[in-house]
């Protein structure tokens, strides 16, 4: 049966979220924008509904769900405390692309949780998303909207096939806005722990005063056996099915450099690089990802889902500078070539 869908693309009203938070409140799955990306969401406090998205993703149970709110007064019922330092990332960066992590309370499904005592919460900034929760009127958990190990989906092009008929109602409002999912942090003992690196960076939650420190695994492999407490952090992500290789420099001529020695060495080879780069590569198969961090971030994951058509035995990837918002898209990317990378 094939998924209801609704086309929200160039409007400024939103009359049909009304039928699709009704869904969300009998226990259904809806695929809905987020600024990030794209997301499948169920009701946070429906084991069953939740169950649902694991099924549709064909996602692993060990792997936590973030949970979606449209305002703070839906944390009574899914968190134990709130300390100072979340309450000013909060008023800071709420609504945005955030995600905390705070000790849950027993409302909160284990199926979120992944059987953690704690629980990923942010308030998307997206109007539809936020209306969906509000109209919903309980919280949505929610992934990214793609079969797991898969790009995330920025645009219901990209995603429509392989998820119509999975989830009961589609919302199409366009491409999201960010395009890398939300930066995900912990606070511990009185420091924050960033995760997930997203669109709010190091150098954003410095600003207000905080100690930040980057957990290893961002560009490191984890462990089979290590416990997670948010996506993204474990398991084959964003990955196209040919081989792809990462390849990063401080130096702008050694990256190059070593770019097109590889090209010499395997003719039959994609190439995808900074808009500036395009013509310094003598490969057959080229795509830009953009000027600006923002840019690539914004297009990445469209361009890892066309990859696989290009039909080539090698993807040679550009590597970006890795703070600010640049260590968000080489963290997608190191996972995109399943840490096939190359420094030089």
């Amino acid at each position: 049966m094939k998924s209801k869908y609704i086309d929200l693309k160039n409007v400024t009203e939103y009359k049909n979220i009304e039928e699709a938070s009704n869904a969300i409140r009998q226990g259904k799955l809806v695929l809905f924008p987020t600024e990030t990306v794209y997301g499948i969401g169920a009701n946070a406090l429906d084991e069953i509904a939740v169950s649902k998205i694991f099924v549709a993703k064909g996602r692993q149970s060990d792997n936590p769900l973030i949970v979606h709110i449209s305002n703070t007064e839906m944390l009574k019922n899914l968190v134990t405390e709130i300390g100072s330092i979340e309450k000013k990332l909060m008023e800071n960066f709420w609504p945005g692309p955030l995600t905390i992590i705070f000790n849950k309370t027993k409302n909160v499904p284990n199926n979120v949780s992944a059987n953690l005592d704690t629980v990923g919460i942010r308030m998307p900034s997206n109007p539809i998303a936020l209306q969906l929760i509000s109209k919903a009127n309980v919280p949505i958990a929610a992934p990214s909207a793609n079969i797991s190990g898969k790009p995330s989906g920025t645009v219901v092009e990209d995603i429509i096939e392989e998820l119509d008929g999975k989830v009961d109602y589609i919302i199409d409002a366009g491409m999201t806005d960010i395009g890398v999912e939300s930066t995900v942090i912990r606070v511990i003992e009185n420091k924050v722990h960033i995760l997930r690196p997203g669109k709010i960076t190091k150098e954003d939650i410095e600003k207000l005063g905080f100690e930040v420190v980057i957990e290893r695994h961002i560009l490191d492999e984890i462990k089979d056996n290590e416990k997670v407490m948010s996506p993204g952090m474990k398991y084959r992500h964003y990955a196209p099915n040919t081989k792809c290789v990462l390849v990063y420099s401080k130096k702008e001529e050694n990256l190059i450099n070593k770019i097109k020695e590889i090209i010499k060495n395997q003719k039959n080879c994609l190439v995808i690089c900074k808009d500036e780069n395009i013509e310094k590569y003598d490969a057959n198969n080229k795509i830009a990802m953009g000027k600006s961090l923002e840019e690539i971030s914004r297009n990445i994951f469209t361009i890892l889902r066309k990859v696989d058509s290009y039909n080539v035995d090698l993807v040679i990837i550009e590597g970006v500078e890795k703070n600010e918002l640049g260590l968000a898209i080489m963290n997608r990317l190191i996972r995109a070539c399943e840490h096939n990378y190359i420094e030089c």
